[in-house]
């Protein structure tokens, strides 16, 4: 048997196939111990020459891979390098039920020409196949001579995931506790308890990013997630619900305070739905409540706010910068810069620095998110929100953290203006229509507000509504915001990118509220 190699390409080639992807424009440091036999991934402050020794790449072959890709022409092109691990543990009634670890790595090849893409990919990292994939990507591209740059130099990114231990230094036998932990305090917070699922997530990804210009910028992005399904049993009704916790932090993120969270919460969510009932059908006020009702702006009108869609004139914002969409107390951002956020990034996917993006400034839509094709085409200053799930994919606008600025009101005062309406507390899915913003969400748990007061636990309810129209229909916004503490992935043209998202508790004056005919 030959000796494991230290390199990614000798650690991946034994079970990688090589493959390439044509696409067009419009379709959607420090020394460290890893695990035995595992190469370890360059630290956050690791020199370029350690990045590039990872991928087992140099700049000549950059440099020739680049020359291969631009031959045919480019207004832009890129190598996007990526390596990800991913860990998985699920304990069912206290047994280790499954585990399970993954490696993917490979390098995606993109050349813009006007507004026309031609992507392609291979998990192969040797000369040979990146260069034929670079052919393949240059095959549509027709523009006038590039000359790829003679030098490359190593960009600074932000830092917004440091971590103390990498992912790549915790064992099993570090976590196993922490898993039997969350197990034992869910199963004691009530005796109605019968079943207690824990799944654990942990992973890292490096990603190297070269462009035509000569610029290099690495990151490496940590990950984790933390889930706790409690099934319950009384008077012979069983009920079901769940808490989780995520975001872009190592292993001592989980102290005991955060276990003893999640297992509340998830307890809690669940024994409150033997007392729940379904609301009276009919449209009503809603009250979003603070945190979690973000999954309604980010999919009802974040997505609407996304460059691709305007530029291709399918989304009801398509002409709207600079005119009034909400009102003068309602501000959305869209921010890859909190800390440790599952939302965050240093970099975005296209090596462009991130930032926080005013996407309505008081009342007025003020920007799009934008990639590098789309700033371009608006001639505009790229907001860096280029990403992809992975080097297999293109990059698109998209959101990273998106949330409501803090309002001028109380969640006390929105309450007692209410008559007659409902708090959307728990949501757990939806569907939306982009262009229009017609959305249907479900909601898992809520609370019924009449005369002013929450009076009985709600459960099972879908609200009905349109994006624009709730956001010209928003009515109150406290000062409450905060960012929900759930694991949220974002779907679109089939690429899954994790997201944060959140908003204060915010009233909104109508929407349609499916439950009971009374």
């Amino acid at each position: 048997m030959q000796p494991l190699l230290t390199t990614r390409r000798g650690f991946v080639r034994g079970t990688a196939t090589g493959a390439v992807l044509l696409g067009a424009s419009g379709l959607t440091g420090c020394r460290r111990t890893a695990a035995p036999g595992i190469p370890m991934i360059p630290g956050e402050h690791s020199s370029l020459s350690d990045h590039l020794g990872f991928f087992s790449v140099d700049e000549p072959t950059i440099a020739r891979v680049m020359a291969e890709l631009t031959a045919r022409g480019a207004d832009a092109a890129d190598l996007y390098f990526q390596h990800s691990r991913d860990n998985s543990i699920t304990m069912e009634d206290g047994i280790i039920s499954r585990a399970s670890s993954s490696v993917d790595q490979g390098v995606g090849l993109r050349v813009v020409v006007g507004d026309q893409t031609g992507y392609a990919f291979t998990e192969d990292l040797s000369l040979a196949a990146m260069l034929a994939a670079a052919r393949t990507a240059a095959s549509i591209a027709h523009g006038g001579k590039v000359v790829p740059p003679v030098a490359y130099s190593h960009g600074q990114a932000a830092s917004y995931y440091p971590l103390t231990q990498p992912w790549a230094e915790v064992g099993v036998t570090q976590k196993l506790p922490r898993i039997a932990r969350l197990n034992a305090l869910a199963r004691a917070a009530d005796p109605a308890v019968e079943k207690v699922t824990v799944s654990w997530a942990d992973g890292e990804e490096a990603v190297l990013i070269v462009d035509m210009h000569g610029k290099i910028h690495t990151d490496l992005r940590p990950m984790t997630r933390l889930w706790c399904m409690v099934t319950a049993k009384k008077n012979g009704v069983t009920q079901a619900n769940s808490a989780n916790l995520a975001a872009r932090q190592g292993f001592d993120w989980y102290t005991d305070e955060r276990l003893q969270f999640v297992a509340a919460e998830a307890v809690k969510r669940t024994m409150i739905l033997f007392e729940a009932k379904r609301p009276p059908a009919g449209e009503l006020p809603v009250v979003l409540a603070a945190g979690a009702s973000g999954i309604l702006l980010h999919e009802a009108i974040g997505h609407g706010m996304e460059a691709d869609f305007n530029r291709k004139g399918t989304s009801i914002y398509a002409s709207m910068i600079g005119k009034k969409v909400a009102p003068d107390f309602v501000t959305i951002v869209d921010d890859a810069t909190q800390p440790g956020e599952r939302g965050a990034l240093n970099v975005d996917d296209e090596g462009n620095p991130t930032e926080k993006t005013v996407l309505v400034d008081h009342g007025v839509m003020a920007s799009y998110l934008h990639d590098s094709i789309s700033a371009r085409h608006y001639k505009h200053r790229g907001t860096g929100s280029g990403r992809r799930e992975s080097f297999r994919h293109a990059p698109l606008p998209r959101m990273r953290s998106t949330y409501m600025e803090n309002g001028p009101h109380t969640r006390d005062e929105i309450i007692a203006s209410v008559k007659k309406g409902i708090i959307a507390e728990t949501f757990t899915n939806g569907q939306v229509q982009i262009g229009a913003g017609d959305f249907t969400f479900y909601i898992k748990n809520g609370w019924l507000i009449e005369d002013g007061k929450i009076t009985a636990p709600i459960k099972d309810i879908n609200i009905i509504g349109n994006g624009p129209e709730a956001l010209r229909n928003v009515t109150m916004v406290a000062n409450d915001t905060k960012l929900d503490f759930g694991g949220w992935t974002c779907g679109k043209d089939g690429q899954s990118v994790p997201v944060s998202q959140g908003m204060p508790t915010t009233l909104v004056s109508k929407m349609t509220v499916g439950g009971e005919n009374v």
